[in-house]
């Protein structure tokens, strides 16, 4: 973290850097600091309030949500609930994609950013996100940091892409002083060693939790233990196992947090210090439609996301469970999967969800195990496991499979290398067939 004075010029940057880059943060996060003490009856009339202002914008401004409402004939003077909203049609990726122009709003905002998502599980979506929405969504996250007495500007440790040609490098690297920010640009052993130096005054890390646990063994296995000055690990983008979790903890003496989102949608939850997942009631609107999410952004009027099927599979907590952090904000207990990628055996197909409850069940029984499975030709499946595994657990993994896909399935269970994928998002089920 640095002498004070380094403390203070980094806060000047970020201050500065702030105030010409995102003007309207500062407002967004007093109000968020403020918002999470509402109550459910407060944060739910927020929520009406924003989506009545965000469908008249959308349509009286975007020429597709205009079209789309008439033909379903939908008045939106109607929505006057919450429940209300599911008279409005549901949209996929595939919508946006297609209408892309159309759905733009033709309102003039003093400032607009380019906005993108990361292509991983299909072709990247490109948007314009006003500068309003863009502070209320760094503010969301700024507000999951001070649940953790963590400061944006503090030193951190950044995992993300790295595959940069070498003007871009360059460009990273002068960005990410800007922000008090260092990453890794391989995982060779000698970039992993500098990188776990600058950790010891580290205040927080966060970006692909597959790569934070690959540090994470790195250094369990060379005994680098000792990081006095860190208060958060926060994994973002993909799945956080178990045995992810059990790594993290050994190496860093922290769980790794959790945070829920993405590009088009914002920030739609966000871990609590008691390990509870709370939905950012004041940007997004949640629903659980046969166990997918469906996603309305209630600030962003650029280009509207209205009930948006992100693509995943979710489980909502009950509304009587209640958060001994005290913050009213329903909780969020699972991500489990994401939705249409078929599993084919020989006979009939399967759910790529399967392998989530397969693994989740092993976990529980005491088996956390780091996974990936493959499947190239219909009936076959080749699980790769980083673990190795005695005879006796790969029996217990062998009975969970075969519990899930019986006869169905002929399969092989085959090492899976622990530096695999390191520059991109890690999918937990890879199909070859369309």
């Amino acid at each position: 973290m640095g002498t004070n004075f380094e403390i203070m010029l980094a806060k000047l940057v970020f201050k500065i850097g702030q105030h010409f880059r995102n003007p309207s943060l500062k407002g967004w996060y007093l109000f968020l600091k403020k918002s999470e003490g509402w109550s459910i009856d407060q944060l739910e009339a927020y929520q009406l309030q924003q989506l009545k202002d965000l469908l008249n914008a959308a349509y009286q401004y975007s020429e597709f949500y205009k079209h789309l409402f008439d033909v379903h004939g939908v008045a939106i003077n109607e929505i006057q609930s919450l429940d209300a909203i599911k008279k409005l049609p549901v949209i996929s990726k595939n919508d946006l994609l297609i209408h892309n122009n159309k759905l733009h709003t033709q309102i003039n905002f003093d400032k607009i950013f380019k906005a993108n998502t990361s292509g991983s599980s299909g072709a990247s979506l490109k948007f314009k996100r006003e500068e309003s929405a863009d502070s209320f969504n760094r503010a969301s996250i700024f507000r999951g940091y001070s649940w953790y007495n963590v400061k944006p500007w503090e030193s951190n440790g950044y995992f993300w892409g790295f595959n940069f040609d070498r003007l871009s490098k360059v460009n990273t690297y002068f960005l990410d002083s800007l922000q008090n920010r260092f990453r890794l640009f391989s995982f060779q052993q000698n970039e992993l060693k500098v990188f776990t130096k600058k950790m010891k005054n580290t205040t927080y890390v966060h970006g692909y939790s597959s790569m934070i646990y690959g540090l994470a063994k790195f250094v369990n296995a060379n005994n680098l233990q000792g990081f006095p000055k860190l208060k958060m690990i926060k994994g973002t983008s993909e799945k956080i196992y178990e045995s992810y979790q059990r790594e993290v903890k050994q190496a860093f003496g922290l769980k790794m947090i959790s945070e829920y989102g993405a590009a088009e949608t914002g920030i739609i939850a966000f871990e609590c210090k008691q390990g509870n997942m709370h939905i950012n009631m004041e940007g997004v609107l949640v629903e659980e439609e046969n166990n997918e999410i469906i996603v309305t952004n209630l600030q962003m009027r650029s280009f509207p996301i209205i009930r948006y099927r992100l693509g995943d599979y979710i489980k909502l907590a009950s509304k009587e469970k209640k958060c001994t952090c005290g913050m009213q904000h329903p909780i969020l207990e699972e991500v489990t999967g994401r939705v249409g990628v078929e599993v084919f055996g020989i006979k009939q197909r399967y759910p790529s969800l399967y392998f989530y409850y397969i693994f989740k069940n092993l976990a529980k029984n005491g088996l956390p195990l780091t996974y990936q499975v493959h499947q190239k030709v219909k009936g076959q499946l080749i699980f790769k496991v980083e673990q190795e595994l005695t005879a006796n657990n790969l029996k217990i993994l062998q009975q969970e499979i075969e519990k899930y896909f019986k006869n169905d399935m002929i399969y092989t269970v085959e090492e899976l290398e622990s530096d695999e994928s390191k520059n991109k998002k890690t999918q937990s089920f890879i199909s070859n067939l369309s």
